[in-house]
């Protein structure tokens, strides 16, 4: 029953919470032990948020999940986890964060958390049908996160990482959409996209990629750390999406989790993006 529960709360895709790091590590105070800690505290606050989000996607769709071939096995649609204790618990989740936050944090960062919350139900109950919508509020996730972690710590985040991290986005949900129409089987449950063309996604996604490389490398340049030796991480950035776009033109289902976490060469790279990048800005 445990294993039941911690597989509803979707702990893999914590790793989107990565995002709440990037202002600290990219101010190059990231060994700032005070400001860590902070950041680790509003990791699990978000963390724990946005496993109450997902509870209640699965309960919204589980009566579509349970023709789903894949999805069917998730504990709702399954019926391993009944729909009343799987929304105590995401009521849990939601006032244990709310709560954990504005413990620590100012009105500032608790309403960016509540933003979150409300934008993803709201996707969850209808706006995830709208064509362009959708993807903009799952884009709208990844900047909340990068903000957030900017305004826990003070941190003032760069222009040129905003839009870096916005276009890049865009490219991983257009990508996700763009692999589940390619994989679209009988029973799915993606309504929306009958609205999106396959040479619609993968013209924009493409757009959105080169203008994620080049706001990087003008983030690089312009970056006050790193004694400009940063644009040197450029090509491992140019590396990983490449190696990324081929795992979705080839079988991966176009989930930016479940691609790198299914990669090992992929993976490989990050990790060597992030020990180089680390090496850049603090040594």
């Amino acid at each position: 029953m445990l294993r039941g529960y911690i597989k509803l709360m979707r702990p893999n895709h914590y790793i989107k919470n990565i995002l709440i790091l990037v202002p600290l590590f990219c101010s190059g105070r990231l060994f700032d032990t005070q400001k860590l800690l902070i950041t680790t505290w509003g990791g699990v606050t978000f963390c724990l948020l946005s496993s109450s989000v997902y509870i209640i996607n699965d309960i919204k769709d589980k009566s579509k999940d349970f023709f789903h071939p894949i999805k069917c096995h998730r504990p709702i649609a399954s019926g391993a986890i009944s729909t009343k204790k799987a929304f105590i618990l995401a009521s849990l989740l939601f006032v244990i964060s709310i709560s954990m936050n504005f413990a620590i944090f100012s009105f500032e960062p608790t309403l960016l958390l509540i933003i979150y919350f409300v934008l993803n139900v709201a996707y969850s109950y209808g706006l995830k049908d709208i064509p362009i919508l959708d993807i903009t509020i799952l884009v709208s996730g990844f900047l909340i996160r990068v903000f957030y972690g900017g305004l826990i710590v003070n941190v003032r985040i760069s222009n040129w990482l905003y839009l870096t991290v916005m276009a890049m986005s865009f490219y991983f949900a257009l990508g996700k959409r763009r692999n589940e129409l390619k994989h679209i089987s009988e029973g799915d449950t993606r309504f929306v996209l009958k609205y999106y063309p396959a040479s619609f996604l993968d013209k924009f996604m493409y757009v959105c990629l080169g203008l994620g490389n080049a706001f990087y490398s003008l983030w690089c340049v312009n970056s006050r750390y790193g004694r400009n030796y940063l644009i040197f991480t450029a090509p491992l950035v140019f590396l990983i999406t490449m190696k990324y776009s081929l795992d979705i033109e080839n079988n991966a289902d176009g989930d930016p989790v479940e691609v790198i976490l299914n990669d090992k060469i992929l993976l490989a790279l990050c990790i060597l993006y992030f020990v180089t990048t680390l090496a850049v800005l603090y040594l």
